[in-house]
């Protein structure tokens, strides 16, 4: 009975290896797809080509479109990774794909906005970075790099404070208040 009860062992424990392996290897296939993937797309941005002529499609994993839009943030086509960004940015979902899109589309942001000569187009630019760092942080406000990156655009692009109009100098009437038990002196 004792070496029954081992062989079943053994091969539970086998038969629990063997499928623990299958598994992982299943993961390093999708993986080894998605890098191949997402070099064929990274080929496809050669220097020569324009954002146009090489895009990814709407089917294609999110993360090869990730890949792509990042390279084209890298690569100076602004327009074209701005809409494969914010195509990646789903309401109400905060996964890593989202997360990653809302911080990559916030230092474009900031790029485009420091490289600015203008002020006029410099303002808008810093606050929709600040605005793409703050829908990070409430999603995530344990992100120290979104939080770097928000006071960085912060110092960058302070914000007007509201100045309210103080009453000048009126003197506060005062009225006599009597507490039982309380002498007057000790009341502030």
């Amino acid at each position: 009975m004792r070496r029954i009860s081992m062989h079943a062992a053994f091969a539970l424990a086998t038969t629990a290896a063997l499928a623990g392996a299958g598994f992982n290897g299943l993961r390093w296939q999708q993986a080894r797809q998605l890098n191949t993937t997402i070099a064929a797309a990274a080929q496809a941005l050669a220097p020569s080509a324009s954002a146009a002529e090489s895009t990814v499609s709407r089917d294609a994993p999110r993360e090869v479109r990730l890949a792509q839009a990042t390279a084209w943030s890298q690569a100076g086509a602004f327009d074209a990774a701005f809409k494969h960004f914010a195509g990646l940015i789903e309401p109400g979902r905060s996964d890593a794909i989202s997360r990653h899109a809302q911080y990559n589309l916030g230092n474009m942001y900031v790029r485009q906005g420091l490289a600015s000569s203008t002020p006029a187009d410099t303002g808008p630019l810093l606050e929709l970075a600040k605005q793409r760092y703050r829908d990070l942080l409430r999603a995530d406000p344990q992100d120290w790099d979104a939080r770097y990156n928000l006071e960085r655009t912060l110092r960058a692009a302070p914000e007007e404070q509201e100045t309210t109009a103080e009453a000048p100098n009126v003197p506060v009437e005062r009225r006599n208040v009597a507490l039982r038990g309380m002498i007057a002196g000790d009341l502030p």
